[in-house]
């Protein structure tokens, strides 16, 4: 009980497929959302610093051209001015850029000290130009720099720095702009980001919803399809729908229904044929024993009657026999042990150990050429196929008929042996269903309503087992042809492993 129940747990606790697929597209989206979301984030603020970089050193050539201006009124913003006046005119000058671009401006004279600045004194702590920042300015160019300037600021700045030279005096100019604008920048672009990530993880949550269901449909009707097969049901089909996959899967499913459905027709068959034909001669058995022991058959017909109970045993021993064979051979339980060896022998000694049946039926034999027919099979399946097959012909050769052999090279490396003997024949319609199981009817002339109906098909199955093929062939009331194909002697086949014999028909 308990591992029944935790099985059926286990069960419960699967997923349908339609929420695995689902999860891993939601889990690829959402990988890749974040993918983006990183690289968005690192693309934002690499461009929002070289549009920075870009904006500060354009401030800083337009305060370059002002510096010059004003250098030509005699006014310096590079090294302190000795009248205080002079001083207000060159940071009035500065705040217009202030003004107008936001950014913070201020000059440092060639020890570096900030003699003149924008934004008010809280963004500077006091201290001078670091040494080394001065000496790459030296070096020519602009220099971009993304921190505190070494102390000089009390806050952390984009900072675009330049050596510049006004009316003879030199010193250095620098353009900044806080680093706390990539925050706003980088919050509204990852605004804007998630919220159309968000949209486009809504859309397509539903349409892997819509697919997996689409995709989920034709499995769940095999499944469906399964279950019914699995309870009994052989009817049940899948339809056919879905991908190229899906619909081979349902095409093979519904093959596989199909064969089961006639291996079970074809069982309860077997089942009815059997049960019929062993009622028949018991029926007959006890009928005669019931008659003997209660003497309604008297006792000088007694002999009579008991030989005929004798011959119904011995139908019933072969019925048994004939489908213990049939068992075996089903089963693979049989193994051919073939060799090479001469098709003819086998002929011949059924022949021969039916001559008292052929001569009694005054039928002729032709066709027992001496030539050699060399084959490569097992002599004891051969000779059971073909006792069956000359047993057939004897019983439905007309007294003055005739009897033909006939052993021929054929396709593929095959040898082809042919019985015909003349007759009523088998008719068209019977034609197709003579190698089948208990097959007996009365219109076909040609098979043995009294026997077992199984000698043919275990023919069948025998030639079958030893690479070959069986047909049948007919003229309805002159002829009647039962042919076999065996593989010629000296085919490169693998040694087949040992067997038994089969019992007798």
């Amino acid at each position: 009980m308990g591992p029944n129940k935790n099985k059926q747990n286990k069960n419960c606790a699967r997923k349908s497929i339609s929420w695995e697929f689902f999860s891993i597209i939601a889990a690829v989206l959402l990988l890749g959302l974040f993918a983006m979301c990183v690289m968005q984030t690192g693309l934002s603020a690499a461009y929002f610093s070289a549009e920075r970089r870009t904006a500060l050193s354009a401030i800083l050539d337009g305060a370059t051209a002002m510096g010059d201006r004003l250098a030509e009124q005699g006014i310096t913003i590079t090294t302190p001015a000795e009248a205080d006046e002079e001083r207000q005119s060159a940071q009035k000058a500065l705040n217009v850029f202030d003004t107008a671009t936001h950014a913070l401006l201020f000059a440092a004279d060639t020890t570096g000290q900030v003699v003149v600045y924008t934004g008010g004194a809280s963004a500077f702590t006091g201290e001078a130009v670091p040494e080394a920042v001065l000496n790459k300015l030296d070096a020519g160019g602009d220099v971009f720099f993304r921190n505190n300037l070494g102390g000089v600021y009390t806050a952390r700045y984009y900072t675009v720095g330049r050596a510049v030279c006004f009316g003879g005096e030199q010193g250095y100019l620098f353009a900044s702009s806080a680093v706390e604008g990539l925050s706003g920048y980088v919050g509204d672009m990852l605004g804007m980001f998630i919220l159309s990530a968000g949209l486009m993880l809504l859309v397509s949550s539903l349409l892997s919803l819509l697919f997996a269901r689409r995709l989920t449909t034709p499995i769940e009707e095999i499944s469906n399809a399964a279950r019914q097969l699995g309870s009994g049901d052989f009817t049940a089909r899948a339809p056919v729908s879905g991908c190229d996959e899906l619909a081979e899967l349902a095409n093979t499913f519904n093959h596989m229904a199909g064969r089961l459905q006639t291996i079970d027709n074809s069982r309860g068959q077997f089942m009815g044929n059997i049960a019929h034909e062993l009622r028949t001669p018991m029926t007959s058995i006890k009928g005669f024993i019931d008659g003997m022991l209660d003497g309604t058959i008297p006792p000088a017909e007694q002999h009579r009657y008991l030989e005929i109970v004798s011959q119904e045993t011995g139908r019933l021993a072969r019925l048994v026999q004939n489908m213990l064979d049939i068992t075996k051979l089903e089963a693979g339980e049989y193994r051919v042990q073939a060799r090479n060896y001469d098709l003819w022998n086998t002929v011949t000694d059924v022949v021969l150990a039916d001559e008292k049946r052929i001569e009694d039926g005054k039928i002729d034999i032709e066709g027992l050429a001496p030539d050699r027919a060399l084959v490569f099979a097992d002599p004891d399946l051969v000779h059971q196929v073909v006792y069956n097959i000359v047993d057939n012909a004897i019983k439905f050769t007309p007294p003055g008929g005739v009897i033909r052999f006939a052993a021929t090279p054929d396709d593929g490396g095959m040898v082809r042996l042919s019985v015909e003997n003349t007759g009523a024949g088998i008719s068209p319609e019977a034609l197709p269903y003579v190698f089948e199981r208990f097959y007996k009817e009365d219109r076909s002339r040609g098979l043995n309503t009294r026997g077992s109906g199984l000698g043919l098909h275990i023919c069948k199955v025998l030639i079958q087992l030893s690479g070959g093929q069986v047909r049948v062939e007919s003229e309805e009331g002159q002829w009647c042809r039962f042919s076999f194909t065996l593989p010629a002697a000296g085919n490169d086949l693998p040694p087949p492993p040992e067997g038994r014999r089969l019992g007798g028909n």
